[in-house]
């Protein structure tokens, strides 16, 4: 069954797709060479989806005429900008061994490379399998996400793979992620009137000891959940705006903001979050009484999980076993999918290859993982298929 995979072409689009740059918001090239590239495949139809000017998501479709449900394979093409440090072309999709080496090839340009191969193979054996696969590269991960947001919001699916970077492991969901904006308030004063003025930089810095000191393990986390994102719920100060430009007046500013970044685990709410944020504080608004402190939720992204013993999860752990002859390993992501967006609308679980770290230098993946993934991802959708 699995003979129509053609490994060796899942390999060599990795290399194609590599060697085209794709930082988020310069998608386009890498969009129209994939979809040149499907459409010299076995698809049955190959389009873009517009998803933000210019910049556009590509749907192939594969169809097997029988009566069955819609699989949707996806992944990002958009990635991180190059890193410095490279000792060649981080654009090069350079070969050695078994060794493919390439900005972003684990996130994750072997990920789609692996979906679109079995999208291929899934079109010479439509005998196999029932419904239809929707192969799907979305764009704007590194952003809001608004790739994947605009795919589901317009197209229906029964089951989802996400072809994240999980070194083939299936990963059950991953951890939300909350913004919280943080503005100190003082009192402005030109820098020669200091003793009048309130300075809000300073202000900031109380803040920024408490959240460094917070270590914190929820109370009421299944144990099972903790098992597979550990049981800490991280927070971190990522960004300080406050201040005058460089070249600017010069002024004691009386506003800044810090933003907060915390990642929940699966079941745990923003307003839980919100209050142990609110102690800390509350503790540098008592050493800081002359200014103002407020806290806003800026931005939400959900946690995603899916239950073990689910019929996509199954037939994914069957797919795996049947390829590689072992049981699979189980495991979730501190990081955020784009399941964060869409995973109340389609069940998904979380496959592919790839491994942290990733976005270094002379970043390279192991050949044998891209083969790996192309077969299973081909063999769970004939599994699942047959299912229903």
């Amino acid at each position: 069954m699995l003979e129509v995979v053609d490994v060796a072409d899942a390999i060599a689009l990795t290399q194609e797709i590599v060697r085209v740059p794709s930082v988020c918001g310069e998608e386009a090239a890498l969009s129209d060479a994939l979809t040149a590239r499907m459409r010299s495949m076995g698809y049955d139809e190959v389009f873009q989806q517009e998803a933000l000017p210019g910049r556009k998501n590509v749907i192939g479709v594969v169809d097997s005429g029988r009566p069955g449900p819609t699989i949707v394979l996806t992944g990002h093409i958009d990635t991180k900008p190059v890193c410095v440090g490279w000792d060649e072309d981080p654009y090069s999709g350079r070969l050695d061994g078994d060794r493919l080496y390439g900005h972003a090839v684990m996130d994750m340009k072997a990920g789609i490379a692996g979906v679109v191969a079995a999208g291929d193979a899934l079109s010479r054996c439509k005998d196999q399998w029932r419904g239809k696969v929707m192969v799907v590269g979305v764009v704007d991960h590194m952003g809001d996400q608004i790739g994947a947001i605009k795919f589901f919001d317009e197209y229906e699916a029964d089951y989802c793979l996400l072809a994240e970077l999980t070194d083939n492991d299936i990963y059950l969901g991953h951890r939300g992620r909350l913004y919280w904006d943080v503005t100190c308030y003082g009192h402005a004063a030109h820098t020669c009137r200091r003793h009048d003025a309130i300075n809000s930089i300073a202000l900031a810095v109380p803040v920024i000891e408490e959240v460094e000191a917070l270590r914190w393990e929820p109370e009421g986390v299944p144990e099972w959940i903790t098992e597979l994102v550990g049981p800490e719920l991280f927070t971190a100060v990522g960004r300080i705006y406050g201040g005058l430009p460089p070249g600017g007046p010069s002024m004691i500013p009386d506003e800044t903001v810090l933003r907060i970044d915390s990642r929940p685990h699966p079941g745990i709410e923003a307003e839980t979050v919100r209050e142990y944020l609110q102690a800390a504080i509350d503790r540098a608004a008592s050493k800081r009484p002359d200014g103002r402190y407020e806290m806003i939720l800026a931005d939400r992204k959900d946690s995603y999980l899916i239950e073990r013993d689910h019929p996509l999860v199954e037939s994914l752990d069957a797919a795996f076993q049947q390829v590689t002859g072992k049981a699979p390993r189980y495991a979730a992501g501190s990081w955020l999918a784009d399941t964060a967006s869409f995973g109340k609308q389609v069940p998904t679980v979380i496959f592919g290859p790839g491994h942290d770290p990733v976005y270094t230098p002379n970043e390279w993946l192991d050949t044998a993982d891209i083969r790996e993934a192309a077969l299973v991802n081909t063999a769970m959708t004939i599994i699942l298929s047959n299912r229903d």
